[in-house]
């Protein structure tokens, strides 16, 4: 693995861009999740990013599950530990348009829950309040349950 970085146009004939990275692509998985609409979707959200290891991200209007960890078979030098029996994903995964010289940047990028939170308020209706039930009121209300003789 070189330290030089080098341009995907600086590659001369039979170089790999991988001999230049750090296996950006193999330190975290994304998977595209249901565009939030709801409350109650976005408290999913929460609940996710509170288990650590992750973050939501949208890209082009589309929001992703991002869950960071290297994969188990990435080697000190950046290479692949198990390349001959490599997942399918892997196998046609292309360096020509992968991260390498991307800029981190999204979209959107929340990486806490507060953040998640702080958006949900800024784009949702405002949460309906509850009606606090009167108890006494509630049981002169109450109905006998019905009984089949």
């Amino acid at each position: 693995m070189s330290t030089v970085t080098v341009k995907r146009t600086e590659l001369k004939p039979g170089e790999v861009l991988c001999s230049y990275c750090t296996a950006r692509c193999c330190r975290y998985f994304a998977l595209p999740i249901e565009t939030p609409e709801t409350w109650e979707d976005y408290d999913h959200m929460r609940w996710y990013v509170m288990h650590g290891s992750c973050a939501i991200f949208v890209d082009d209007d589309v929001w992703f599950l991002m869950v960071y960890g290297d994969c188990k078979y990435l080697l000190d030098d950046y290479r692949c530990g198990n390349y001959e029996d490599r997942p399918q994903i892997c196998r046609t995964y292309t360096t020509d348009e992968c991260e390498y010289d991307n800029d981190g940047t999204y979209d959107r990028l929340f990486e806490t829950p507060e953040q998640i939170w702080e958006y949900a308020h800024a784009v949702l209706p405002p949460k309906k309040k509850k009606k606090k039930k009167n108890p006494a009121a509630e049981a002169t209300h109450q109905k006998l349950p019905i009984v089949h003789i």
